[in-house]
């Protein structure tokens, strides 16, 4: 994965790097899938392979392919810099992975980690708690994701409808109503 990575920050070809990004997420879906989260990773090849690379593709058709190689501003790189040092700080304060006397672990996960295979019948917590306990959130994310994945296609198709030029067979419509048999008005 780190090569990967590597492959993608030194490319300039951006059609190379969209389909080493989608190389990457199948990737960490296969890590996913080597961890038992299953679903997780059904997610990330779906989305992170699967429509992401598809929209990054279709936005690189009305685009260009290549990158415009400029000096690198330093404002954007000063922010992203602070930003991930207030992110670091913001978990200072977190308890330490796995701990068990961590609020998470003290609430609703015993119920689930003691009764989901007798209630579901499915030997993954992660793929029982995702499918049916929480299986209308699911269901709503899977739309909103579904939903924007239609509007930007929307957009882009959009965008192609108007840049075509008007010619014989779709400058008034007038030719395939007198081929069809004429003005009934």
């Amino acid at each position: 994965m780190a090569v990967t990575v590597l492959a993608i920050i030194r490319l300039h070809n951006l059609v190379a790097v969209v389909m080493l990004s989608g190389f990457y997420s199948l990737l960490a879906a296969t890590l996913f899938v080597v961890l038992d989260a299953v679903d997780v990773a059904f997610t990330e090849a779906a989305v992170g392979a699967g429509i992401s690379t598809i929209l990054m593709l279709g936005t690189l058709a009305l685009t260009t392919q290549h990158e415009k190689v400029r000096a690198l501003p330093r404002f954007p790189l000063i922010l992203v810099a602070l930003t991930g040092v207030a992110l670091i700080y913001g978990t200072a304060d977190m308890p330490d992975f796995g701990d068990p006397e961590s609020p998470i672990h003290e609430h609703v996960a015993p119920r689930y980690i003691e009764r989901s295979a007798e209630e579901i019948g499915l030997p993954n917590i992660v793929t029982s708690v995702l499918a049916s306990y929480r299986g209308y959130d699911t269901l709503g994310e899977v739309t909103v994701i579904f939903t924007a994945g239609i509007g930007i296609l929307t957009l882009l198709g959009v965008r192609r409808w108007r840049s075509r030029k008007p010619g014989p067979d779709t400058a008034t419509g007038d030719e395939d109503r007198n081929a069809a048999g004429g003005d009934r008005a």
